[in-house]
């Protein structure tokens, strides 16, 4: 059985804790590895290699650090499908998925390759006689990062790329379910050159998290995850004085106006609700139809569903793949129940949903839930799963209504012809990343992303602007100099004695 271990001080440490957790293939249901759990004393030595890297690290050039991550997105540009193969097997999604992770991933460390931009400061001459002022960024030191199961490559890469472009050091707890691509990330980073310390990865389950939340030397945490453990992250942190950024759960909605073109809205809707497995969370998991155009809508929904071919990630023409684990799994399909107990229409039922072959795995179909309550488990939960709810709504305002009414405000579109309608849903929706026709608006590197309300706990959203501030704390200096026509006598600089 394949192990993994830590990372730590640019090498593989052996797990010392005892404790190991189990990898499974969901496609099978195996368990193909096991993985090292750490212990508050193994957190404590990745700690303590990146607070003595960062002694270095944090006073490199800038021309320095983005040489490192050029060479490393050469590295990570070349080794893509190595990379999208781990998750595969891991996590279970298409390799097709798998590659688009990684490609997102990549436009962080390009991001960060550009880093030298984002640190200029800024210089205001002569605000008083000979005085100048100016304002610098400088690191935070030791930072961490809480990744969740379903990006394994993407998440961490929105992290640590520019933490260590802002001259931090960076401790990487990645979930336990799929671990294996953050220590080829990380292997890789060593290989481009970034120095031993820099980046460091430990395993482990609640320990280790607990650790890194109370630890003295960490300076800031972020986290993707669910709202629960999001509330936790910055409750905790924030206790012990760090920085935090808590990226949690979402119930994201898309608009689907009377005017809309619904052939692709119902595409849009598929690709969004089901790709991935449903395990994102941008997926779009309720679609508001508003009104006449629903029951087209909803057939049209139910025909792309049924053509999707489910079946391991590494089969080239699968276009989903199985759940993370056989629990989710079974939660999943909890809810597809309790949905038609709770006064829905079950379109279709994917919960009993097998492969040939594969039986043991953790499969599961899709599933159309129609005239969906807001107060029905299945649009007040948060499923993570492919299970797509449709709710109707008469008009326009009761649907933004509708929306805004969500604890949620992660991610939110709309479906319209008329531009008037989308800019003002762009102003009234309460949301902090917003789609116009585009399902998923998840932003390019160079812009933040994040959400509104539950879905975030924390002033910065990640990567982008935020990203770079996040990661590093301002500094403003003030200079006043004497003229050099004042210099003591006998120091002659070769400048005027009157003036």
């Amino acid at each position: 059985m394949k192990t993994v271990n830590h990372w730590i001080g640019g090498k593989t440490v052996e797990g010392a804790s005892g404790n190991w957790g189990p990898v499974t293939d969901p496609a099978t249901g195996e368990v193909t590895t096991q993985v090292a759990l750490a212990s508050a004393a193994e957190v404590d030595e990745a700690v303590a290699a990146a607070k003595e890297a960062y002694g270095t690290w944090g006073q490199s050039s800038l021309a320095q650090r983005t040489a490192v991550l050029f060479r490393y997105r050469a590295l990570l540009d070349a080794r893509r499908d190595d990379i999208a193969a781990l998750i595969t097997a891991e996590h279970g999604k298409v390799h097709s998925d798998a590659l688009g992770e990684v490609a997102r991933g990549l436009e962080i460390v390009e991001l960060a390759c550009g880093i030298t931009t984002q640190l200029k400061g800024e210089l205001s001459t002569q605000v008083s006689n000979r005085v100048d002022v100016s304002s610098i960024r400088q690191p935070l030191g030791v930072v961490a990062g809480i990744t969740p199961f379903n990006f394994p490559a993407m998440v961490p890469m929105w992290m640590f790329p520019l933490a260590v472009a802002c001259g931090n050091t960076f401790v990487l707890k990645p979930s336990e379910k799929d671990p294996s691509a953050a220590n080829l990330l990380a292997e890789l980073a060593t290989e481009a050159g970034l120095p031993a310390g820099v980046l460091n990865v430990v395993h482990g389950d609640k320990v280790a998290v607990d650790a890194l939340l109370a630890h003295p030397d960490i300076a800031a945490v972020s986290f993707v995850g669910s709202t629960p453990i999001a509330r936790y992250i910055h409750t905790t942190a924030s206790a012990n004085g760090k920085r935090v950024q808590a990226l949690g759960g979402a119930k994201n909605h898309m608009l689907v106006l009377p005017d809309a073109d619904l052939d692709a809205a119902a595409d849009a809707a598929v690709s969004a609700a089901y790709g991935s497995a449903g395990e994102r969370c941008m997926a779009i998991s309720a679609v508001v139809a508003v009104g006449a155009i629903a029951d087209e809508l909803v057939e049209k929904i139910r025909e792309r569903a049924e053509k999707i071919k489910i079946g391991p990630g590494n089969d080239p023409t699968s276009e989903m793949g199985p759940l993370i684990t056989k629990a989710h799994r079974e939660k999943v399909a909890s809810y597809v129940a309790g949905a038609a107990a709770q006064g829905a229409e079950v379109v279709l039922d994917g919960t009993g949903y097998t492969v040939g072959g594969f039986e043991d795995g953790h499969w599961i179909g899709l599933s159309l839930l129609d005239n969906v309550s807001t107060d029905s488990d299945a649009y007040r939960d948060e499923i993570f799963g492919p299970v797509l709810c449709v709710l109707r709504t008469e008009t326009y305002d009761e649907g933004v209504e509708l929306i805004n009414a969500s604890p949620f405000g992660n991610g939110t579109a709309i479906f319209t012809r008329d531009g008037g309608a989308a800019r003002r849903f762009q102003m009234e929706v309460q949301a902090g990343m917003v789609g116009v026709n585009v399902p998923i608006p998840v932003p390019v590197g160079y812009h933040s992303f994040g959400g509104w309300k539950d879905s975030l706990f924390g002033d910065h959203h990640i990567y982008g602007n935020d990203g770079v501030h996040f990661y590093t704390r301002g500094k403003v200096v003030t200079t006043r100099w004497p003229d050099p026509s004042e210099a003591p006598t006998g120091v002659d600089l070769g400048f005027p004695r009157n003036h």
